[in-house]
């Protein structure tokens, strides 16, 4: 045995210890439906290399990651091209972790490995309401032919869950069927306060990191200006707090398209801010 000390493999502030663990914290490499710029699935490997350069502590919370006791399950290996077989597999072990009755935090990836995600959840819990942070609508029935694909994740999710269990944050960009649609079941959101429709909801969290200003966020697959700031960001974080949160994720980091690693940088304490509201 080598008397080290080696570097941390797993996200700061990890906990060791699975069976007393609250949160598992589960990377989901998978880009096989991207309609624009891959790179996604190298996201969560990045994101805990990176996350050793950041601060345990959260001034929005006031506490410690390693306070929060967390365990980093690593990366699933998901079969690249397959949708259907990547997505049963993050079922089968969204399923197995509420089981336990944890909760999850996902790390993606695209933004398609929400639905396997909300399908293992609905094994255990009912009526939920999904609150999807993005810079897309993610309401397209299809997307050359194809009906599993991250453009479309939302829609998807409507239908296991209604319209009215979805509220969307941050949308600028889609089809205009899509917008229609948004509108007639008002789904978009502009203000925390509009949280309180949730109140007596089981919430899962999703955010698209595009969803940020590409200023901020520029190593992501689809990027959209006149996005949302990290501060503005922040202020629904923080009320989300007061809410019953069973599960999040974060998803499209594409983390080679920004070489400052800025847009990883930011990730890694947006996710430590995430951890503190499960």
């Amino acid at each position: 045995m080598l008397s080290g000390p080696f570097l941390e493999k797993n996200f700061i502030g990890a906990t060791d210890n699975f069976d007393n663990s609250k949160i598992v914290m589960l990377g989901m490499p998978f880009d096989g439906t991207c309609t624009n710029r891959p790179g996604a699935r190298f996201a969560p490997q990045q994101i805990r290399l990176e996350s050793v350069g950041i601060e345990e502590y959260s001034t929005y919370f006031n506490t410690n990651l390693s306070d929060l006791n967390f365990y980093d399950a690593g990366e699933l290996e998901l079969p690249f091209g397959a949708p259907k077989d990547a997505l049963d597999i993050i079922e089968k072990n969204a399923k197995e972790i509420y089981s336990l009755n944890k909760k999850i935090l996902g790390i993606g990836g695209e933004h398609l490995v929400t639905l396997g995600t909300i399908k293992g959840l609905l094994n255990h819990h009912k009526d939920i309401a999904v609150v999807q942070f993005d810079a897309h609508t993610d309401l397209r029935a299809q997307y050359l032919d194809i009906e599993l694909t991250h453009s479309g994740v939302m829609l998807q999710i409507a239908k296991l869950i209604g319209f009215e269990n979805i509220m969307q944050i941050g949308i600028r960009s889609g089809e205009k069927e899509e917008f229609e649609l948004m509108k007639k079941h008002s789904t978009q959101a502009f203000d925390p306060s509009e949280l309180k429709k949730f109140k007596d909801k089981k919430i899962f969290v999703t955010i698209d990191l595009d969803v940020l200003d590409p200023s901020i966020m520029s190593g992501t697959g689809t990027p959209e200006a006149g996005g949302l700031t990290y501060k503005e960001l922040m202020s629904w974080i923080v009320e989300l707090k007061k809410y019953n949160i069973i599960g999040a994720d974060v998803v499209e980091l594409a983390p080679d398209y920004d070489i400052t690693k800025v847009s990883t940088a930011t990730a890694c304490k947006l996710i430590r801010e995430v951890l503190n509201i499960l």
